[in-house]
């Protein structure tokens, strides 16, 4: 494929620049960028993981809102967009999620059967490269780097290919960001949810970025953004037009990472195994407890 060529999300042909359907299968889902068969950094994220093994495995719920959850002290663990469109986030307290949609089934996470989907969802894309960085059970990095001679198309070209083989094999479907790392590859995951593929350039990152809330900057959270937020920064264009010695004056080490990532700087690599950094566990009570005793 050239680099003005599109791609066929469906049956992979090549697309002419311009083209509303694929001249093969006639069908609308095409992928065109200037640099679609240069980027090699991808991020894929599964849709609505658990409700989509849920849905999966019970047809009857395919058109119904489903929330995975427990309890009425409990939160959502996920939904799916049927939900969402309800109101339904993740990390809601069930009570609220209920008054939002109430005619919602909601399930108990059986994350056994989850993880093995995960397995497998992690097998095909292993398949593709050895470079797989698992994020979470429904999320991973892949560096495609290399791989265009083995697969006979390019990396953008082989995640169209594996997104549709997760949905014709495992039968989910998944979100597709291809970059030039992995920030960047993150970000794009998100833009065109679900089902989606999309893609962010070098030479559009700085322009891309400027518009964006610094909330999109991976470590900034709600306390960061306010205390940005008091000093009348809001937007990445603001970050980016401030000095690296400046921001790392006023924010220690985090000053870096919003000067590199700001400007769409990530030198990390897809790192296929690496250690878990913590183990956490937590208990719902269904009913306020104050006595010591009963806590202890």
């Amino acid at each position: 494929m050239t680099a003005t060529e599109g791609l066929c999300r469906d049956c992979f042909s090549s697309v002419p620049e311009g083209a509303e359907r694929c001249p093969v299968c006639k069908r609308p889902r095409l992928l065109f960028h200037p640099e679609l068969h240069g980027l090699t950094i991808a991020h894929l994220d599964c849709d609505a993981f658990y409700a989509a093994v849920e849905k999966r495995d019970n047809p009857e719920l395919r058109d119904k809102p489903l929330i995975i959850g427990g309890g009425t002290r409990g939160v959502v663990s996920t939904c799916c967009y049927i939900a969402r469109i309800r109101g339904v986030r993740s990390a809601m307290p069930m009570f609220k999620a209920l008054a939002a949609c109430p005619e919602a089934t909601v399930l108990k996470p059986d994350m056994s059967k989850y993880a093995a989907v995960a397995r497998d969802v992690r097998a095909l894309m292993r398949d593709l490269t050895p470079l797989v960085e698992p994020v979470s059970i429904d999320e991973a990095f892949l560096d495609l780097t290399g791989t265009e001679r083995l697969h006979h198309g390019s990396a953008a070209a082989s995640m169209a290919r594996l997104a549709k083989r997760i949905e014709d094999e495992i039968g989910i479907t998944v979100s597709v960001g291809l970059s030039h790392n992995k920030f960047l590859a993150k970000i794009a995951s998100d833009l065109d949810k679900p089902r989606g593929f999309a893609v962010i350039g070098r030479e559009e990152t700085l322009s891309f970025l400027a518009s964006k809330p610094v909330s999109m900057i991976w470590g900034v959270g709600k306390a960061l953004e306010a205390k940005l937020a008091r000093e009348g920064v809001t937007r990445i264009s603001q970050l980016q037009k401030m000095e690296e010695n400046d921001l790392m004056a006023r924010y220690g080490s985090m000053g870096r990472r919003l000067y590199r990532l700001s400007r769409g700087l990530d030198s990390r690599h897809v790192e296929p195994v690496h250690e878990a950094k913590s183990i956490s566990s937590e208990t719902t009570f269904m009913r306020d407890i104050s006595n010591a005793a009963e806590l202890d």
